[in-house]
Formats: structure tokens, C-alpha cells, sequence
């Protein structure tokens, strides 16, 4: 019966582990998000690891050999407790599966906000800014009071840079 399994990889190099575990007929998934990151006055979106670090693999340890994993290209171990190799949560990888996007990315459920509520902001103009939801503005936009200089101050953000 085959399982999921947890591979460390090394560090930022998720995509080179999962390339090269598949081209040994390992099925690797890496499941990524978009993000967005401040970038020359701009906001750009990126795919970046769901689990940065890591990334699953499946496999019948029963009939198959799990031995050439840790010598991968991209890849420190197979994660294991003692001389067996850790098992994923049943469940766990499938329903991660089932909340993505058609080109494989993670779709991450929006953060529920209510209004009076402390928001600090990630990036823009008020990074690191905490104000407090005065009303949701469209689908992608949140309106804050912000406390500047001793006055309260109103601005608009895009909701996905609100921690």
C-alpha cells in the first residue's frame, strides 16, 4: 500500500528535489501558494512553498526501495523515527490536494476579518503599520484607521498584504 512520506530538502531548494526524485519514478508533490513581496517600489506575487523545506513523496515502502531518496540531488533525508521512515497523516496530503488551483497551486482560504479589529500591514507604503478595520472595500481591498502623527488617518489596502 503506498503512503505519503515528508523529505527535507535543502534550503530554498524544494523545486530541484521534487525534479529529481521524480525523474528516479518517485511521485513528489510541492505544494506552493502565491504571495505577494515588496520588490523595487513594485508588488510582485510569487509560488513559494507551502512548506518551505519540505515537500512529500509516495511510495509502497513494502515493494519499492526508499534508500536512493537521501541521495538526491536537492534533497537532505527522508524523514524517519529511528530506522522507519515517517508516515503523513492519512488524509492529510489529499485534502491539501483538493483546495488547489488548476495549475497546482495551494489556494489558501481568506482570512476572515471582522471590522474593529487590529490589522497590521506586510507590505506597501504602511508596512508594518497596525490600524484598525474600519469596512471591507470590494472583494480585495480593506479600508484602516490608521493613528499618524496624533490624527487618525484612512487608507485603503489590498487585503492580501494584512497580517
Amino acid at each position: 500500500m503506498s503512503r505519503w512520506y515528508v523529505v527535507n530538502t535543502q534550503a530554498q531548494d524544494e523545486a530541484r528535489g521534487k525534479r529529481n526524485l521524480r525523474r528516479q519514478r518517485f511521485d513528489a508533490w510541492l505544494p506552493r501558494f502565491r504571495r505577494a513581496w515588496k520588490c523595487a517600489r513594485r508588488i510582485d506575487r510569487m509560488l513559494v512553498p507551502l512548506f518551505p523545506g519540505y515537500l512529500s513523496v509516495r511510495r509502497d515502502l513494502s515493494a519499492q526501495s526508499w534508500c536512493s531518496i537521501n541521495g538526491t540531488f536537492g534533497v537532505v533525508r527522508l524523514l524517519c523515527n529511528r530506522d522507519a521512515p515517517l508516515t503523513v497523516p492519512d488524509g492529510l496530503v489529499e485534502n491539501i490536494m483538493q483546495h488547489r488551483e488548476a495549475s497546482g497551486t495551494r489556494v489558501l482560504p481568506p482570512r476572515r476579518l471582522a471590522a474593529g479589529e487590529a490589522v497590521r500591514v506586510g507590505l506597501g507604503p504602511f508596512a508594518d503599520l497596525e490600524g484598525l478595520l474600519r469596512e471591507m472595500s470590494g472583494r480585495d481591498r480593506i479600508v484602516l484607521l490608521f493613528n499618524l502623527l496624533g490624527r487618525k488617518v484612512r487608507a485603503s489596502v489590498l487585503a492580501e498584504l494584512a497580517a
